[in-house]
């Protein structure tokens, strides 16, 4: 088996559709993307499906399969993959649920309206006070809050009713979403935990400090995502490689727990864009040079996307060539041989503010192999053009690190 050093740079929801006012470009296309382009252009570039049939197109089940899995065989749910980052350990009989910090509203017909899935994309010290006071309040024997990051938030709870369902916040941004809200409300044991949190909520200093300055409040929670610890063959069991994974995002630090790679924190990493790039430049070097494989993740394109903000999304495309993809692949030149891939998860459209299951575009330069050139540049139609496709994780991921199924 091969152990060639192979870094991986995942910009997380960058793939688009075309946009009008850009002039029928996707924003991949629109931004000049020079780094991307020449590992893209140096390299293989192909088509990877990392959403297999009959799977929500969440970040959960397509960074699985950046990491060389296949969704079918070990995904259980988003929330157990947070737990594990957040060394929440899951008993057999607990279930792990997403708790986001939302802003909810009523109109004046009396609707709920999903105004902010992320609370106003709340910072990580405001959201510890509201989390540590539902967790004084709330927390007992069979259900406990765990505070995470910015809006996003762990609840575990035993016994958890197997009939409870609900959608993604991010999936709703400004629409009616009564019907889901009453639903939840009604759900055993959870509906009264919700509606208990809500009154803690609206009641704490932080969220009227917050209204005060314009800011929207994080006046709810909302669960969703939830699911049983996964049982995971890991990478170094399945490949005989050691490495790391950099990311903001519980999810990831919890997909690469459970596949086996450490996990290196980068102080100043937020997940949006103001997030500490040099920062995780400078992990990813370092981390390099002991590790076979390391994974970079940044959020950035993909909250853009979820809050409909096109010129952030721009920003967000740019800065993951600019400040990611261009200072790694110039740190490796020169070094010992390398494999870089540049990557997203899945499309989110900005027309749509949500996931699209389509196969992604992921563009493969080695530097052993210069020769090995596509020509095209990463963008979502060249991965089309390109002729190359993965039908899985598994695939993609053996061919990676050079192996046979």
């Amino acid at each position: 088996m091969a152990k060639a050093k192979t870094v991986i740079l995942i910009g997380d929801g960058m793939g688009d559709l075309p946009i009008a006012e850009l002039g029928g470009l996707t924003p991949l296309e629109y931004v000049d993307t020079p780094a991307m382009d020449f590992v893209s252009k140096n390299g293989e570039l192909a088509l990877l499906k990392t959403i297999p049939d009959g799977y929500p197109p969440g970040s959960d089940v397509a960074n699985l399969s950046l990491l060389g899995y296949r969704p079918e065989e070990f995904y259980t749910g988003r929330s157990p993959l947070e737990a594990a980052s957040m060394g929440v350990e899951l008993a057999p009989r607990e279930t792990a649920f997403r708790c986001n910090l939302v802003t909810l509203d009523r109109d004046g017909d009396g609707r709920v309206i999903m105004v902010d899935y992320s609370g106003g994309h709340i910072s990580t010290p405001e959201a510890r006070e509201l989390i540590e006071a539902l967790a004084a309040e709330l927390n007992d024997d069979n259900l406990q809050f765990h505070p995470g990051v910015s809006y996003r938030h762990l609840l575990v709870v035993k016994d958890s009713p197997e009939n409870y369902e609900a959608e993604p916040p991010h999936d709703h941004t400004g629409q009616d979403v009564s019907e889901q809200w009453n639903q939840m409300l009604k759900t055993p044991v959870l509906g009264k935990t919700i509606r208990k949190a809500c009154g803690i909520l609206v009641a704490h200093e932080v969220n009227r400090r917050r209204l005060a300055n314009g800011e929207n409040p994080a006046n709810a929670i909302w669960l969703w995502g939830q699911g049983r610890a996964p049982v995971m063959v890991t990478l170094p069991e399945r490949y005989g490689i050691e490495g790391s994974l950099i990311s903001a995002v519980d999810l990831l630090k919890g997909i690469g727990v459970y596949a086996g790679l450490g996990i290196v924190n980068v102080e100043g990493a937020t997940g949006y864009l103001d997030t500490n790039y040099a920062g995780k430049v400078e992990a990813a070097l370092q981390s390099i040079k002991k590790c076979d494989l390391v994974v970079v993740h940044v959020e950035a394109p993909d909250e853009a996307a979820h809050q409909g903000s096109r010129v952030d999304k721009l920003k967000a495309i740019a800065d993951f060539d600019t400040r990611i993809v261009k200072p790694i692949l110039e740190g490796l030149q020169g070094g010992p041989p390398f494999r870089l891939v540049v990557a997203m998860d899945h499309f989110t459209p900005l027309s749509t503010m949500t996931h699209d299951s389509q196969p992604v575009p992921v563009a493969i330069y080695d530097s052993k192999q210069p020769g090995l050139a596509s020509g095209l540049a990463y963008t979502e139609s060249n991965g089309l053009k390109s002729g190359v496709s993965y039908s899985d994780g598994r695939a993609f991921f053996n061919r990676l690190m050079q192996v046979e199924e």
